[in-house]
C-alpha cells in the first residue's frame, strides 16, 4: 500500500482556504487580504498566489485586475447542475473503462480502494479524498478517450471542494468506500452497464445526500464584493 504524498506549500494553503470558503469562514463576495493570510498561514505571497490561481480554476475565486482576489461561491442550481453533469460524465467514463481496463489498471484501482479504506479507518477525511480523486482520474484515463478524460477532470476540479465537504457529512465516507467496491466489482467483471450504473449513483447528488449537502451548502453567507 503506497503512502500518501505530502502536499506542496501551495497545495495545502489551497486545501486550507477552500475548506474556509465552503464552511462559511469567508463569506461570497469577500475580498481576500493577501498580507494577512501570508502571516497566518506563514508562507510568502508566491505559493498564497498560486493557490488563488488553483481556486480561480475551481471557480471559487474571481481574480481581478489591480483589485484582488474575490470569493465566487456558485448558487445551489449552478451546483447541482454540476453534479448532474459529472455523474453522466462519470457513467460513460465507467462504461468504456470497463470494456478497456487492463491487469495493470485494475490493480491501480485496487490500490487506490485499500488506500481508501485505510483512510476511512483512519477518519481521515482529507486523505480520502486524495485517494477517492486518484480512483476516479484513474477510471477517466482507462476509460481511452482523451476527450472524455480532460472534460471529466476539468468539472472534476471545479466540484472539487463540494465533494471534499460531502465526505464531511455523517457516514458519507464509509458509504462512498462501500460505493467504491461496487464500482470495483463492475469494472473487475466488465460489466459495462453496471459500472455505468454505480459510477452514475455513486456522483449524482440524491435523496438524503442532496438535503444534507444542500442544508450545510445554504448555511454559507453571502455579502456583496467590496473595492
Amino acid at each position: 500500500m503506497t503512502k500518501p504524498t505530502p502536499l506542496r506549500m501551495a497545495d495545502a494553503v489551497r486545501e486550507e482556504l477552500e475548506q474556509m470558503i465552503v464552511t462559511g469562514v469567508f463569506a461570497n463576495g469577500e475580498r481576500l487580504d493577501e498580507v494577512r493570510l501570508a502571516e497566518k498561514f506563514s508562507v510568502s505571497r508566491t505559493p498564497l498566489r498560486e493557490a488563488f490561481q488553483g481556486l480561480a480554476a475551481s471557480g471559487l475565486l474571481e481574480l481581478l485586475p489591480h483589485r484582488g482576489a474575490f470569493v465566487r461561491i456558485p448558487g445551489c442550481a449552478e451546483m447541482v447542475e454540476m453534479f448532474e453533469v459529472m455523474a453522466e460524465l462519470e457513467a460513460m467514463c465507467g462504461r468504456l473503462a470497463a470494456r478497456r481496463l487492463g491487469a495493470a489498471g485494475l490493480a491501480a484501482l485496487n490500490e487506490t480502494v485499500a488506500d481508501c479504506e485505510a483512510a476511512a479507518l483512519a477518519d481521515d477525511a482529507d486523505r480520502y479524498y486524495r485517494e477517492n480523486e486518484r480512483f476516479h482520474h484513474l477510471i477517466y484515463e482507462a476509460s481511452g478517450n482523451s476527450f472524455l478524460a480532460a472534460e471529466a477532470k476539468r468539472l472534476h476540479k471545479r466540484l472539487q471542494p463540494f465533494r471534499r465537504m460531502q465526505l464531511r457529512l455523517g457516514g458519507r465516507m464509509n458509504q462512498s468506500l462501500a460505493e467504491h467496491r461496487s464500482i470495483m466489482r463492475a469494472l473487475l467483471s466488465a460489466d459495462s452497464a453496471a459500472a455505468e450504473t454505480a459510477l452514475r449513483g455513486h456522483v449524482a447528488v440524491q435523496g438524503e445526500r442532496f438535503h444534507d449537502l444542500m442544508a450545510t451548502y445554504r448555511t454559507l453567507p453571502q455579502v456583496a464584493a467590496q473595492g
